[in-house]
């Protein structure tokens, strides 16, 4: 029987202004890093599937360097108005594993739902692992303006090669491709497109199905509120992936969860169905 455990790699927090959109273009970024409402912590979720056909890991979680003097660049405005982190060494993914009684050499896979550090800062602990990331994400993370958007390329280990993920014409309710991970085709990621350009999701399939969302949206709340993030730059794109989601749910019982929802651990143990509007 197919296991999915949280564990959670320390904590952040960021303004409402990027949990909620708040204005558009330069307002929305003003808001982002000039408001003073911010949020309470929030989990750094990553997802520890356990399938018959090995362990995969979805996203590795933060690091206890970004505590270290120069690891974020202190001349860019977001890691210097907008984000503060909580990271201990023993919260890593590398030790929680451990203390799980899992070598991380066990991990088969590994997705990344996207490459902001707070999902990528654990790869150190994972050097024996297929690594699969987004192209689109790849790309634009390793570009000047993916700099600008506050990736951090330049901290990645040395040894990474990440696989590019391959999407097939194979339809999963309302995403038009995906790609299995298994060869059962019970795991299964999609793209999910918003809050960065090539972020993915991962789909657990079963009764119910889980939904391992990344960054797609803060909290369930937001999801069915209807409201795109701070950090999306094409509204529409991030508004298709949530109906997207909401739809899938309509057509099968359905657990979502995001890596910063406090909720989410919960909502994992009780299967706690999504429920969207009709």
């Amino acid at each position: 029987m197919t296991r999915i455990h949280a564990i959670q790699t320390g904590l952040v927090r960021v303004k409402h202004a990027q949990m909620e959109a708040r204005g558009d273009g330069l307002a929305r970024m003003a808001h982002m890093l000039f408001d003073g409402d911010w949020s309470d912590w929030l989990p750094i979720y990553t997802w520890l599937i356990e399938h018959e056909e090995g362990l995969i890991l979805v996203d590795a979680g933060e690091t206890a360097r970004v505590h270290a003097r120069g690891y974020l660049p202190s001349w860019h405005p977001f890691y210097r108005r907008a984000v503060n982190f909580s990271v201990h060494p023993e919260e890593e993914i590398g030790p929680q594993l451990r203390a799980r009684g899992v070598d991380a050499r066990e991990i088969r896979q590994v997705v990344l739902t996207h490459l902001h550090t707070d999902h990528a800062g654990g790869l150190v602990h994972l050097t024996d692992s297929r690594i699969l990331v987004s192209e689109d994400e790849r790309k634009a993370a390793d570009s000047l303006s993916g700099r600008l958007l506050g990736y951090l390329p330049h901290r990645w280990p040395r040894w990474l090669r990440p696989e590019p993920v391959r999407f097939a014409p194979e339809p999963l309710g309302p995403f038009t491709e995906s790609m299995a991970l298994t060869r059962s085709g019970d795991v299964r990621i999609v793209p999910t497109p918003g809050h960065s350009p090539g972020h993915l999701s991962v789909v657990v399939l079963g009764e119910p199905s889980y939904f391992l969302a990344g960054d797609v949206t803060f909290s369930q709340k937001i999801l069915l509120d209807g409201k795109v993030g701070g950090v999306v730059r094409d509204d529409a794109l991030a508004q298709d992936t949530q109906n997207r989601i909401l739809d899938l749910a309509r057509q099968r019982p359905l657990v979502y969860l995001p890596s910063h929802d406090p909720e989410s651990e919960a909502r994992l143990t009780q299967q706690d169905i999504l429920q969207p509007k009709a």
